[in-house]
């Protein structure tokens, strides 16, 4: 184990510890000889930062969106799978598909999909007599455009996790109830969501986690517009660190979306615990 050992210490740990150092303090690379030690002064400056509160409510849209979405539809996917008797393994090879690709050729594909002018979806619209959508540039349409792409990046993975679980439950113990006179809601809400139950917290609060991390489909969609509707938490701590230099500042507000991260699973967790039991 020492090479894994080693990596994660070097690419994990050594950053961590760094930006926690640099959290406390005044590191601007553009006025190097007044880098001191600032106490919480980063944290207080967030806290009071119109554009940082601004950046969360851009993220918390994208969460409320994308979390439900992403898990009804994979559980609905991993049902509709678990019912096929041929062509399964071929279904469930298109649908995983899409997570191969990385975030910037997703990107670039959905961008030629929304584009006002020549994309795909205004020409579907075009063609049924209705008219062309601003996907990417109205206030409205934008997020829940940048949901849809991460919905078909992201889907196959969940649908996989969801297959598996599925295909684990012991058929025994379906065919025993439907032979008490069990009938499909009941084996759906008394037998296999419970036996579920596991997997969707491991899910949830995964996805939920992603979701917070959001940056490479609003960056490379709309660059955070318009009028800053879909720039997140990260793409707002990137460009405070690496477009101005300020890495204290931007240390700083890592931590506190970790802080609000680490809240959110913890919830998260607690609530779907007890309600398998």
């Amino acid at each position: 184990m020492a090479p894994y050992a080693l990596s994660f210490l070097t690419f994990v740990i050594v950053p961590v510890g760094v930006a926690l150092v640099l959290a406390f303090m005044q590191f601007d690379l553009t006025a190097r000889d007044q880098i001191q030690y600032v106490g919480v002064r980063n944290f207080d400056d967030a806290l009071k930062d119109a554009y940082f509160w601004q950046a969360f409510r851009a993220t918390f849209a994208f969460v409320v969106l994308m979390v439900p979405s992403i898990v009804v539809t994979a559980l609905a996917m991993a049902f509709g799978l678990n019912a096929m008797t041929t062509g399964r393994n071929t279904v469930r090879a298109l649908l995983f598909l899409p997570g191969m690709f990385n975030v910037a050729v997703a990107g670039i594909l959905w961008q030629w999909f929304y584009n006002g002018q020549f994309g795909l979806f205004n020409f579907a619209l075009k063609h049924l007599g209705l008219p062309p959508q601003p996907w990417l540039s109205d206030r409205d349409f934008a997020m829940p455009s940048i949901v849809v792409m991460s919905l078909w990046w992201g889907l196959g993975g969940t649908s996989v996790i969801l297959l598996a679980a599925l295909q684990q439950i012991p058929r025994a113990i379906l065919e025993a109830a439907v032979l008490d006179g069990a009938g499909h809601r009941a084996l759906l809400h008394r037998i296999t969501l419970p036996l579920l139950r596991p997997v969707l917290l491991f899910i949830v609060v995964t996805n939920t986690i992603g979701a917070f991390q959001v940056f490479g489909q609003p960056f490379l969609l709309t660059r955070g517009g318009p009028e800053l509707a879909t720039r997140g938490v990260v793409q707002y701590i990137y460009e405070t660190a690496f477009n101005n230099y300020r890495m204290g500042y931007g240390a700083a507000m890592s931590w506190l979306l970790f802080a609000v991260i680490a809240v959110f699973a913890l919830v998260q967790y607690r609530f779907l615990r007890r309600s398998a039991h």
